[in-house]
């Protein structure tokens, strides 16, 4: 009961930094501020920042959810739907790509050839 008694003279338990996170991005945290830049009462510079800290799960709850709809967040770029029209650019690039490859294709197939005929002729 003495032990008790005497650390609750003390204070509250320590809480561990992993704690303290763990809280603040379970139920998140806002920061919010104003900067205003005035000469003579006339206002320059209004600088409004407001800022959320909280987990992912947290910001999906409160529909903070942009980075679903970021495309350079995406891992991979996702292919088209067959009713989706393919830029033209990408088509031409596309093709190019298409006759390069036909043309390393016969020409590997000229060298081979010509490796089959030297080694029968040997």
């Amino acid at each position: 009961m003495a032990d008790r008694q005497l650390q609750n003279m003390r204070g509250p338990r320590s809480t561990t930094l992993a704690d303290l996170l763990e809280r603040i991005l379970d139920t998140g945290i806002v920061v919010a501020g104003d900067i205003k830049v005035n000469l003579n009462d006339v206002e320059l510079l209004t600088v409004q920042i407001r800022l959320v800290i909280c987990s992912v799960d947290k910001a999906d709850q409160m529909g903070l959810d942009w980075w679903k709809s970021a495309n350079y967040l995406q891992g991979s770029q996702r292919e088209p739907d067959a009713g989706e029209a393919v830029p033209a650019a990408t088509q031409e690039q596309f093709e190019a790509l298409n006759d390069r490859l036909d043309r390393l294709e016969q020409t590997m197939g000229r060298l081979a050839t010509q490796a089959e005929e030297e080694g029968d002729d040997a």
